[in-house]
């Protein structure tokens, strides 16, 4: 998102943030809330479009969103989306964009009080990492012709009783309403969603050969010291790995070979 779009989302989720400090507040049933206004305003274009009209007042804007949702979801989520649409936004498709981040934060959030928010975290980036290596699957998931129920229905039966409830909800709303994006661009957005809610940063982790529990302690320890905030990692297994270890942290890429920074973090390892 770029400038008056990018303001707007800010704020967005500072009221989020606010709303959800309330422990009273239903964080789950505030997240299907808010995808079903997200599902709503994808369909229709023109209404969305009207929402989002830069000449339109502000507060006539979300006194049309109050009307139109206030018999079909609660009070805070009306005035979360009608807080959206006084907002300025530069296309009008952000302001979907924005209310299905904020359906995705509700979720965490939901997680984050369960104290599940890790597990979800790892649960995400575990899917992706199946997704990507099964042709079969990602096809059934991803296929336009397939029945949006059916697609659930399999991810039910691919994470019932194996992941947390907030990591199958999250990942059934992605392949029901995929938006355009691809299956594993949806994941990893989700997954550095689950990070941001622990202001953290996420490492993706290659080694030739498995870490120990001990080692991937040790790196996360330095990581965090050479950053300066906590780092997730998450860990992969590729045998053609040269050098150690790989580390990438969105576009920053440190191989273990010629980095310093690494080589530091490969000594704390070795103890």
């Amino acid at each position: 998102m770029n400038g008056a779009s990018r303001e707007a989302l800010a704020s967005a989720r500072e009221r989020l943030d606010a709303l959800t400090d309330n422990a009273s507040v239903d964080a789950a049933k505030l997240a299907e809330e808010l995808a079903a206004v997200t599902a709503l305003l994808d369909r229709e274009v023109s209404l969305r479009r009207v929402l989002t009209d830069p000449a339109q007042a502000g507060e006539a804007k979300a006194e049309l969103a109050g009307r139109l949702l206030g018999s079909q979801v609660g009070g805070e989520t009306v005035d979360l989306v009608a807080g959206m649409v006084r907002s300025r936004w530069s296309q009008s498709r952000d302001l979907v964009d924005g209310i299905e981040e904020l359906a995705y934060g509700a979720d965490l959030v939901a997680a984050q009080r369960a104290g599940a928010l890790d597990d979800v975290e790892d649960e995400l980036f575990r899917f992706g990492r199946i997704v990507s290596s099964s042709a079969e699957l990602r096809s059934a998931l991803t296929d336009r012709r397939a029945d949006d129920t059916a697609k659930a229905g399999l991810i039910r039966s691919l994470l019932g009783g194996r992941a947390n409830p907030v990591t199958e909800r999250l990942v059934v709303r992605l392949v029901a309403q995929p938006r355009g994006r691809s299956l594993e661009a949806g994941l990893d957005a989700l997954a550095k969603l689950a990070a941001h809610r622990r202001d953290r940063l996420v490492a993706m982790v290659t080694s030739a050969v498995p870490i120990s529990e001990t080692q991937k302690q040790r790196l996360g320890a330095a990581l965090t010291s050479l950053y300066g905030r906590q780092v997730h990692l998450n860990l992969d297994v590729d045998p053609e790995v040269l050098g150690g270890v790989q580390v990438r942290i969105g576009d920053e890429v440190i191989n273990g070979t010629i980095s310093e920074r690494l080589d530091e973090a490969t000594r704390r390892m070795a103890g």
